[in-house]
């Protein structure tokens, strides 16, 4: 029977170090550049949040083209969200129709984010959750069988402090949550706790659904920590990488 490994790294803005006793995280924690012929291709997919709706010059100050500033010229990132999008096949605007899916498909990627669910919280959409598991899983599975056989990795989606336009607080927290918790270790996919990074951040959500610039830059600066192991400059209080998980079931990301 193969033993649980856990592993915690602590970021801090003068460099990334090990807590006393703790390993040197799995090499599966990390993308190497120089392992790749070229640029690293990075696909994000999910909806408004990481399109980056309600952020001033969202081109430049989304998650994804914050991400991409601060990995460099050694990666190409491309943001794929949709508006509105659901992870549910039957959803009322599901990501599996739109046209970013395919796009994101031919891009090939190396790395794919995922970060739905929030969307999916609606009553007129949560009303198929038992498909919900089932609808992930293909999603993984149709970036991880590409020729490129990517890296995929599974986001929570970010707190929700308001109920609007139905999107539902409870329903994120309470069911959407512990599913994805679930899928990440029936896939054995890398899971990112971007719920927990962010949760008590109020000021970073005007509308309280979508962060601003400034939460965009808290979830490129965890993303960036998890792919590279390296800290982002940053003056947020994201600053503590727990890298944990076992050999069957992935590894989990949560930054505090």
């Amino acid at each position: 029977m193969k033993h649980a490994r856990r592993f915690v790294l602590i970021v801090t803005a003068l460099g990334v170090g090990l807590l006393p006793g703790c390993q040197t995280p799995d090499a599966r924690s990390v993308i190497r550049p120089a392992d790749y012929a070229g640029p690293v291709r990075i696909a994000c997919i999910g909806d408004s949040i990481t399109f980056g709706a309600g952020i001033p010059q969202r081109e430049s100050q989304s998650y994804p083209a914050q991400l991409g500033a601060l990995v460099g010229a050694s990666w190409d990132v491309r943001n794929f969200g949709v508006s509105g999008a659901t992870l549910l096949r039957q959803g009322d605007l599901p990501y599996w129709k739109q046209q970013a899916f395919a796009d994101a498909l031919a891009f090939r990627p190396d790395v794919v984010i995922i970060k739905l669910g929030t969307n999916d919280s609606k009553p007129q959409n949560w009303r198929y959750k038992d498909q919900f598991p089932s609808d992930y899983a293909d999603l993984i599975d149709q970036f991880a069988q590409l020729p490129s056989r990517p890296r995929v990795f599974i986001c929570l989606p970010v707190p929700v402090f308001q109920d609007r336009w139905g999107i539902t607080e409870s329903i994120v927290r309470q069911e959407i949550i512990p599913v994805i918790r679930q899928i990440a270790r029936e896939k054995d996919v890398d899971m990112i706790d971007l719920y927990e990074a962010l949760d008590g951040r109020e000021d970073l959500f005007p509308d309280k659904i979508h962060p601003n610039a400034e939460g965009a830059g808290v979830m490129a600066r965890i993303i960036y920590q998890v792919l590279t192991g390296q800290t982002a400059s940053t003056n947020s209080a994201a600053g503590r990488v727990e890298i944990h998980g076992n050999l069957t079931a992935g590894y989990v990301y949560s930054v505090h």
